[in-house]
């Protein structure tokens, strides 16, 4: 009986870790402009990418 609790008492805080550290990213979608940004302040991207990019997709939204 004892081990039951233990066992549950974990699967408990593992699921409340795990949701605290990804809940915000799990509940949030990012808008195209989001990703473009994270990307470009991540390094992952050039200057010349990033602002091609948000010409595109400035043109799609005004559609």
């Amino acid at each position: 009986m004892f081990l039951w609790i233990i066992v549950i008492g974990v699967i408990v805080l593992v699921i409340l870790l795990y949701s605290s550290k990804n809940g915000s990213k799990i509940l949030k979608r990012e808008s195209p402009e989001e990703i473009l940004d994270r990307r470009y302040a991540n390094g992952e991207i050039t200057k010349e990418e990033y602002e091609e990019s948000k010409r595109v997709i400035n043109s799609k939204n005004k559609r």
